[in-house]
């Protein structure tokens, strides 16, 4: 359950800065090829296109990487649980 927990806690942060970084390329983008700003059409290029992909990339790569960190921790590995024998328990 740790670890469940700490891959979405890698998705979201890996989200809102995926986000921030798409905005941040986009900005650069706009900036370095002269886009158009007719109309807000540079506003919509980099909140509609490099935006989202920013984000998206972040997040996935946020939970890869907590989900990573996470799994090589000794202290929230994994172990199988012990098994009950039922005969014992009904004499």
């Amino acid at each position: 359950m740790k670890i469940a927990m700490l891959i979405l806690l890698g998705l979201v942060l890996g989200l809102l800065g995926g986000a921030a970084v798409g905005i941040g390329a986009g900005v650069a983008w706009v900036e370095l090829f002269k886009t158009s700003n007719f109309e807000g059409y540079s506003a919509m290029l980099v909140f509609f296109t490099f935006m989202p992909i920013g984000a998206l990339l972040g997040a996935v790569g946020g939970a890869l990487l907590f989900g990573i960190m996470a799994a090589r921790n000794g202290d929230v590995a994994m172990e199988p649980l012990p098994v009950q024998d039922h005969e014992q328990t009904y004499r």
